[in-house]
């Protein structure tokens, strides 16, 4: 099964995907751990794309589009996979269709997850990381046994730069004016299922477990 998923940030794509990887037995494609890791290994496409984030400019979609038909590519995907964070925009999209239909291997379905703004900035802004054995806490709904401090290390604990509330409405602005578009076009096809993100991990996982059986049907 190919699958895509869909959300704002804090919706809780990374965390599912990664559970549809384990329950389904299909690979999982985030393509910001594909950008991360062909920076940090120095590939002709990681090299690219950390010049143009060291000139605080954003990675090209030919650079990112790139990337992810290269993962595509892989043995690992051929029984299917769940992309998170890839298409983000109307192009991408079109660039990602056009592949997978070359490659005989189209999106069986794409999943829209919905969470309220205010869930999404309680998610996002409560995320602490210790800076010292980068130990990752939530204020609400994993808080540390002593306030801003670490329990594994001692060290003190941070909120990241793009954590910050002016940063994640931000974030959040981009994501309605450049992805939620996708909602439209991906409806259009009859690929398109919206899941209630809000609620526990279970919860989630759950309703999406209930969203692709009826796509079966």
């Amino acid at each position: 099964m190919n699958l895509l998923l869909i959300g704002p940030p804090g919706a809780g794509k990374g965390t599912q995907a990664a559970r549809l990887r384990e329950r389904l037995g299909i690979a999982h494609l985030s393509a910001g751990d594909m950008l991360r890791e062909a920076v940090k290994r120095g590939t002709p496409l990681g090299r690219a794309a950390r010049e143009k984030m060291d000139r605080g400019e954003l990675v090209p979609d030919g650079l990112v589009g790139e990337m992810v038909e290269q993962r595509l590519s892989q043995p690992d995907c051929s029984p299917g996979f769940v992309l998170d964070g890839y298409p983000r925009n109307l192009a991408q999209a079109e660039r990602l269709r056009a592949f997978l239909a070359a490659s005989g291997c189209p999106l069986d379905r794409v999943l829209a997850l919905q969470v309220p703004l205010a869930e999404l900035l309680r998610r996002l802004t409560g995320r602490r990381v210790c800076g010292g054995c980068g130990t990752g806490y939530h204020l609400s709904s994993r808080p540390p046994g002593r306030e801003g401090v670490c329990d594994a290390c001692g060290e003190a604990l941070l909120q990241r730069p793009d954590d910050r509330e002016e940063v994640v409405r931000g974030r959040l602005r981009i994501y309605e004016s450049q992805t939620r578009p996708l909602l439209d076009f991906y409806g259009k096809s009859g690929l398109l299922g919206e899941v209630d993100g809000s609620g526990s991990l279970d919860e989630v996982t759950a309703r999406i477990t209930a969203a692709l059986e009826e796509a079966r049907r």
